[in-house]
């Protein structure tokens, strides 16, 4: 997925609170790619941990990594916002560890999509 290139740009930019929203995005963008696939007409919701337990109705095997790449949904809002966090605002709190950790889920995400779609 393209979209991958343009957040591993930004890691090394510095952008960690936006690695980490995009990596959620791009997540959230290949899983609803596998529904389309399966045949879904309309794929609502952003939630990484509910478009897995959606995917799970059609591969199973998802279900082994689920729980580890619904970690991508605490990233959806408090990234964004700068009243999402007490004290302190994205661009300060997310550093390079946890935006490793989310490109790092993002790319799992994409491998698996990639070898369920060919």
């Amino acid at each position: 997925m393209r979209d991958l290139k343009w957040v591993r740009l930004l890691l090394v930019e510095g952008g960690f609170h936006l690695v980490c929203f995009l990596s959620q995005q791009v997540a959230e963008k290949a899983l609803k790619a596998v529904l389309y696939a399966q045949g879904e007409e309309m794929v609502l919701g952003h939630s990484v941990e509910r478009l897995c337990a959606q995917v799970s109705l059609h591969l199973p095997k998802i279900r082994e990594q689920a729980a580890r790449w619904a970690a991508l949904d605490g990233y959806y809002v408090t990234t964004r916002y700068p009243n999402s966090l007490p004290g302190s605002i994205p661009a300060r709190v997310y550093q390079k560890d946890a935006a490793q950790e989310a490109l790092s889920l993002a790319e799992e995400v994409v491998i698996f999509v990639e070898e369920q779609l060919g």
